[in-house]
């Protein structure tokens, strides 16, 4: 097992990428590795082209080399093709006698008659085929399958950027660029928005826009003439920002290091695209220009594309030559600097916000989306002070305007004066340090009458397991398990997820852990994934919808928490169930993947609680069903809200229909409960009402013992709990339930309306 771990470890292929000077190289490196590692004659890596239908070999170490780019073969053909059609590992000790063998002449491929190739994917797409051959005495053995999947997964993203990258060799067609204005506002002095993810920020305005910064560049003139030598320098210069930011990510965020700057660096290697450039400049063009062309080439090439992914090359493209041009002309060396700088922002993916936090950005603010959206819960791991702001105008605020971030309260102040400046610095300076909040915190949450109340944490990254661990947490009561997945460049294999997942179990140390199966779609998207345009994607392929659907997906990450889940108190939740059908064919999918895994004999948790994250209205209905066959319930209030009364919780344009204490909202967490507690099952509370000091008694009184919340929130909640007596919130939840109206119960809690 110790070279499959040594294939799993990403650093060696990292390592190979960064030192391989083209992808062409990084192939042939890779080969060169695998024949090493798993004392194998032959190792070889076969693109496959989606637009021909065409398997073509990219490298090979043992066969000819001249078979490379020669050797081409039909979709589904010869057994490198039907590895690729079934998405299967295809091993076989007699491969000449196999119906599927194809025999290419001139490769020297007759002396190696045992033979293994595994599909390259990314999810559901189809990438390559690395293949492996020896001689007859020593066969392939199931060791070496694992091996070579766990390369597979690895090269996957990186083969797919180098997919692209050769493909848009084939044709250059420049487009004229469309000119864009922009007027800057004035009187902008303070915007009230809300809290995504508390904390303090001052620091300069950094608009991200990086069309609006290429264009910028693009449109400018450089009177100063640099030479070749400084071209080179600065290209130089970018790979190693790229490399230095790649391995800060992967030292802060090991379950999030898939490789999210592998297309910048891809970019910056290939030759067709630095080469042309170079050619440019020595013609005589100012090499700042000759950036810009080529990229502006690229750019207006990729959007043209009817393909997502392709479409989504031109931020890197623009990111890329941004940097570059950072490097070369030094009054625009800040344009892609982030460190110390507050972000405003029309959206931001994941991806963007773990770059920023790798340039210790001091805080973002984002002009649309909901506080309890997925970049705001990530803000939160991240520890990145994040306001949402519904003000577009912010956007057209100057670079270097001094911003002031009061994300406790959700304000922001547009070039403050020094006294607001000095008043909010003493503030934060007067905040209870972590080391503080973490000597105050209680193994054991009591109320003031000593009932006993669990206080588990919601871990979005391992980075928060620390925290949580710090502050005393009884568990995890929520794993995300997405976001590994919503801040990579791929889908993570199951290996990756494994590790993952260990690391977790071991840092819990017996703790109960609950891991929540994948729950993407909706305000979740993964950018490498091509989704299907979806008129109301909150209700559409998402979550455990999403999972079925995906079976192999699905089965990969089950197998990968099963065999995680070794000597633990693990158990497996299931989000967005919408009745007993839903739950049954997930079960099914787990009761499946442990035989899979029993027929491997790779040893796993035989026997996880199995339960449902209570979102949906429809689960209300069917409860007392559910609670039959679910070991155990969580009330995921975001979305069980936005569900029950019709609103989208990322829109602000709604949020003020957005209403937790709801009357029909609290008359539905109330049934759940009592159907919980009548089959003796667990049921908590995992969303922001668990954390929400205006609603805690109100849990309380209904009946809940549990609650799972961000680590951060931890200590408050803790004290807030020994200030409450359990007799006089069961006495609030009874008169809220009885209350006909919003403004009754806002009144019961002292909640000031602010209407709709």
């Amino acid at each position: 097992m110790d070279r499959i771990k040594l294939l799993c470890d990403i650093s060696e292929l990292n390592h190979l990428f960064r030192e391989s000077v083209s992808i062409e190289s990084f192939l042939h490196e890779t080969v060169r590795m695998v024949t090493h590692h798993l004392k194998t004659e032959v190792c070889s890596i076969y693109l496959y082209d989606e637009d021909d239908s065409l398997l073509v070999m990219k490298a090979t170490e043992g066969l000819n080399p001249d078979s490379v780019d020669q050797v081409k073969m039909k979709y589904g053909e010869g057994l490198t093709g039907l590895a690729l059609k079934e998405m299967r590992p295809i091993c076989v000790s007699r491969a000449s006698k196999h119906p599927n063998y194809k025999l290419f002449v001139g490769t020297d491929e007759e002396q190696y008659d045992n033979f293994l190739a595994v599909p390259i994917t990314r999810g559901p797409a189809r990438i390559g085929v690395l293949t492996l051959q020896r001689k007859k005495k020593k066969k392939f053995e199931e060791e070496d399958v694992m091996a070579c999947r766990a390369v597979a997964s690895q090269l996957a993203n990186i083969i797919e950027n180098a997919k692209f990258l050769m493909s848009m060799h084939q044709a250059h067609a420049p487009v004229e660029p469309v000119e864009q204005t922009r007027s800057i506002p004035t009187g902008l002095e303070f915007v009230r928005g809300k809290t995504a993810a508390e904390g303090f920020a001052l620091g300069p305005a950094h608009v991200v826009d990086k069309e609006k910064t290429f264009d910028a560049l693009y449109e400018s003139r450089y009177d100063q003439a640099y030479t070749l030598e400084q071209f080179d320098q600065a290209v130089k210069a970018t790979e190693i920002q790229l490399e230095d930011l790649q391995g800060q990510v992967e030292e802060k965020l090991t379950d999030a290091a898939s490789l999210i700057f592998a297309s910048h660096l891809l970019i910056l290697k290939d030759k067709e695209f630095v080469g042309t450039m170079r050619r440019l400049i020595e013609e005589g063009e100012n090499p700042p220009v000759a950036a810009l062309k080529m990229a502006r080439q690229y750019i207006d090439l990729f959007r043209r594309s009817a393909n997502v992914y392709v479409r989504e090359k031109v931020q890197d493209v623009e990111d890329l030559i941004v940097r570059l041009i950072g490097n070369l002309v030094q009054e625009y060396e800040k344009l892609g600097d982030f460190k110390g700088r507050v972000v405003i922002a029309r959206d931001l993916f994941p991806s963007d916000l773990l770059r920023m936090s790798s340039e210790n950005v001091a805080g973002a603010v984002l002009v649309a989306g909901g506080v309890t959206s997925h970049i705001a819960i990530l803000a939160r791991s991240l520890q990145i002070p994040m306001v949402i702001a519904n003000n577009y105008d912010l956007l057209h605020i100057p670079d270097d305007t001094q911003i002031l971030l009061d994300a406790d309260t959700g304000n922001v102040y547009v070039d403050p004066s020094n006294e607001v400046i000095a008043s909010f610095q003493k503030r934060n300076t007067d905040r209870l340090s972590i080391k503080d909040q973490i000597a105050g915190m209680k193994s054991q949450t009591r109320t003031a009458d000593g009932t006993r109340i669990r206080l588990l944490a919601n871990i979005n990254l391992l980075s928060d397991l620390s925290i949580a661990e710090q502050l005393k947490c009884e568990g995890v009561g929520l794993y995300r398990t997405e976001f590994p997945f919503i801040i990579r460049n791929d889908f993570p294999s199951e290996q990756e997820q494994y590790f993952t997942y260990r690391r977790l179990v071991l840092g819990m140390k017996n703790k109960p852990i609950t891991f929540r199966t994948l729950d993407i779609g909706g305000d979740k998207v993964l950018s490498y994934y091509n989704n299907a345009h979806e008129q109301n994607p909150g209700m559409g392929m998402r979550s455990i919808r999403f999972s079925l659907q995906n079976r192999r997906i699905f089965t990969q990450q089950l197998r990968a928490m099963l065999r995680a889940g070794i000597n633990a108190d693990m158990r497996i939740m299931f989000p967005m169930i919408a009745s007993t059908d839903d739950f049954r064919q997930a079960r099914k999918a787990l009761t499946e993947a442990m035989a899979s895994l029993d027929q491997e004999g790779i040893p796993y948790f035989p026997s996880p609680k199995v339960g449902i994250m209570v979102e949906l209205p429809s689960v209300v209905h069917m409860i007392h069903e559910l609670a039959a066959e679910a070991d155990f319930f969580s009330i995921g209030t975001n979305d069980f809200i936005q569900f029950l009364l019709g609103v989208d919780r990322t829109n602000e344009t709604v949020a003020g229909f957005y209403i937790p204490h709801h009357p029909a909202v609290l008359r539905a967490i109330k049934l759940v409960i009592d159907a919980a507690q009548k089959r003796d099952k667990e049921v908590s509370v995992c969303g922001d009402m668990a954390h929400q000091s205006e609603y805690i008694p109100l849990l309380l009184g209904l009946g809940i013992r549990t609650l799972s919340l961000d680590p951060s929130y931890l200590p408050r909640v803790q004290k807030l709990m020994e200030q409450l007596e359990i007799q006089q919130t069961r006495r609030l939840a009874e008169q809220a339930l009885a209350a006909d109206t919003t403004e009754q119960v806002a009144s019961l809690l002292g909640i000031r309306q602010t209407g709709s």
